[in-house]
C-alpha cells in the first residue's frame, strides 16, 4: 500500500470535501427528550404552546422531555411539523456538520422507540435534502395509532421480515427486497405483522 505523505495543506486547500466519522453510539442512545427540549426552547416556545401547535397533550410532551416515555414515530412527526424541523432533528447529537460522513455499521447512533430502534444514517451531514433512516421493529410494533402526514415523499425498502404499510387506506405488504414510494402528504403508517423482528431502510425526502 502506498504511503500517504503528510502535507501542510488542509482538505479545503486541496478542494477535497470536509470529512468526519460519525460519533460512536457505544456511550448510549440519543436522548430524544433532551433534543426535543433544546429545539423547543431554541424557538422560545413553552411546552403548552408546543402542545397546542402539535395537537399533543402537555403531559405527553413533558413525559417525553423528561425521559419517562418513548415517543412513537407518529408523535415525533407531529412535533417535528409543529417545530418546522425534520424528524431526524430529534436523533442527531449536537456536533459539527460535515459535507461527507462515513458511518461504520457498529457506530450508528440509535434511538429507542416504544417497540424498536431507529437509526439516523445521515447524522452530521450538512445541508441535508434527504433523511435516510434504518428502522428495526419488534414483532407487532409500528408507527403508532395515528396516521402520519408530512410534506415530501417517502421511500421504504424492506430488508428483513414483513412490514405492512397503509397509505391512504390502501394496504401494502413488503417482504425482503420489496420497496414502496409515495407522496407523504397521504395519511400513512406501518406495522411489523410477523412474529419476528423486521428491518427496513426508510428515506424521507422533504
Amino acid at each position: 500500500m502506498a504511503k500517504i505523505n503528510s502535507s501542510p495543506h488542509s482538505a479545503r486547500d486541496l478542494h477535497m470535501p470536509e470529512f468526519r466519522e460519525c460519533p460512536s453510539s457505544q456511550s448510549g442512545k440519543v436522548d430524544v427528550g433532551a433534543r426535543l427540549r433544546t429545539l423547543r426552547e431554541g424557538r422560545q416556545l413553552s411546552i403548552r404552546a408546543l402542545a397546542e401547535a402539535s395537537g399533543l397533550a402537555v403531559n405527553t410532551l413533558s413525559l417525553i422531555e423528561n425521559g419517562k416515555t418513548s415517543p412513537s414515530v407518529s408523535t415525533l412527526q407531529q412535533v417535528a411539523v409543529a417545530l418546522s424541523v425534520p424528524i431526524t432533528s430529534f436523533f442527531e447529537p449536537d456536533s459539527p456538520r460535515s459535507r461527507v460522513v462515513f458511518m461504520p455499521a457498529n457506530q450508528r447512533t440509535a434511538t429507542g422507540l416504544p417497540h424498536g430502534i431507529l437509526s439516523d444514517l445521515g447524522a452530521g451531514l450538512a445541508q441535508r435534502s434527504i433523511e435516510p433512516l434504518l428502522i428495526t421493529l419488534d414483532p407487532g410494533a409500528g408507527s403508532g395509532s395515528q396516521s402520519i402526514v408530512h410534506p415530501g415523499q417517502e421511500f421504504v425498502f424492506c430488508l428483513e421480515g414483513r412490514i405492512q404499510y397503509t397509505v391512504d387506506g390502501q394496504i401494502y405488504q413488503l417482504g425482503p427486497g420489496d420497496s414502496l414510494i409515495f407522496e407523504s402528504t397521504l395519511p400513512h403508517g406501518w406495522e411489523n405483522i410477523e412474529s419476528t423482528p423486521a428491518q427496513a431502510l426508510l428515506v424521507l425526502c422533504p
